[in-house]
C-alpha cells in the first residue's frame, strides 16, 4: 500500500492506496499510514486530517497470509521485532495525533478498517459501506482497544454483540448506534469529509486543538490499558503458533 497525502487550506487528506488489496495492511503498509498521520500531525500547515480509503474499500484489515506466517515465525523463536502482528506502531500514531481526524468510509471496513474509527473525532459513512469485526471466526482477541472504545461508543451490550457475532453492519445501522455521524451519498463520503474538514480548519487553530486533547483527556489510560491486554494475548497466540479454537 502506498499512502497519499494531499494538502489544501489547512487540510490533509490521507488516502490509503491498495486498491487491488482492498487497502488491506501487512506490517509495511501500517509504517506508511503511521508515518503519513505523524507527518500531518507536525505540519504547521495541517489543522485538520481526513483519511480514507482508495477504490471500493476502506479497508479490508490485516493481510490474514502475512499474520499466518509472523504467528509461526514466531512459535518457531524467529526474531522480530513487530508486536501483535505489526499494528502498534499504526495505533501509537492514531493515540497521538493531536489534531481533528475525520475518516471517510467509502466502502467495506473490516477488522483493524473498522477498529480505528474510535481513534477518529467524526466518521462519516458512504450510504453502501458496510463494516465488521471477525475476531470471533478467526479465534483471535479484540484489537485498538476496541474492547473498550467499542463499548464507550455505541454501549456495552451492541458492543458486546459485534465483537461476539461478527456480523455485518450496513451505514445505516453505524449511524443509528452511533459508529458514524451520517451517511452520505455513494460517492460522496470523501467530498463531505472534506467540505466538513475544511469548515473546522477554519476556526482557531488553539482552539481545535485543545478542544481534541481535552476529550481524548477523559478516557485516561484506559485506552492504553486495553491495548496491553489485548497485545499480551496476541503475543501469547503468537508464541503458540495458530489462533484460539
Amino acid at each position: 500500500m502506498s499512502v497519499e497525502i494531499e494538502i489544501s487550506d489547512g487540510v490533509a487528506i490521507i488516502t490509503m492506496n491498495r486498491p487491488e488489496r482492498k487497502n488491506a495492511f501487512t506490517r509495511e503498509q501500517y509504517e506508511l499510514l503511521a508515518n503519513a498521520l505523524n507527518a500531518a500531525d507536525q505540519d504547521a500547515e495541517v489543522r485538520v486530517a481526513v483519511l480514507t480509503g482508495a477504490g471500493a474499500a476502506f479497508s479490508s484489515g490485516q493481510d490474514l497470509k502475512e499474520m499466518m506466517e509472523l504467528a509461526s515465525g514466531v512459535a518457531s523463536g524467529a526474531p522480530t521485532t513487530s508486536k501483535a502482528g505489526g499494528f502498534t506502531v499504526l495505533l501509537d500514531a492514531l493515540e497521538i495525533f493531536s489534531k481533528p481526524l475525520i475518516a471517510a468510509v467509502n466502502g467495506v471496513a473490516v477488522g483493524i478498517g473498522m477498529t480505528l474509527l474510535p481513534f477518529c473525532d467524526i466518521v462519516l459513512i458512504d450510504e453502501s459501506a458496510r463494516m465488521r469485526v471477525p475476531f470471533s471466526e478467526l479465534g483471535v482477541p479484540p484489537e485498538a482497544a476496541s474492547s473498550v472504545l467499542f463499548a464507550d461508543r455505541i454501549g456495552w451490550q451492541r458492543a458486546a454483540e459485534l465483537l461476539l457475532t461478527a456480523r455485518w453492519v450496513d451505514a445505516s445501522e453505524a449511524v443509528e448506534i452511533g459508529l458514524a455521524l451520517h451517511t452520505t451519498p455513494a460517492g460522496e463520503a470523501l467530498s463531505q469529509a472534506r467540505e466538513l474538514a475544511t469548515t473546522i480548519a477554519s476556526k482557531s487553530a488553539y482552539s481545535t486543538r485543545v478542544i481534541k486533547q481535552l476529550m481524548v483527556a477523559g478516557r485516561g489510560t484506559r485506552t492504553q490499558e486495553a491495548r496491553s491486554r489485548e497485545e499480551a494475548l496476541f503475543a501469547d497466540l503468537f508464541r503458540s503458533g495458530g489462533f484460539g479454537g
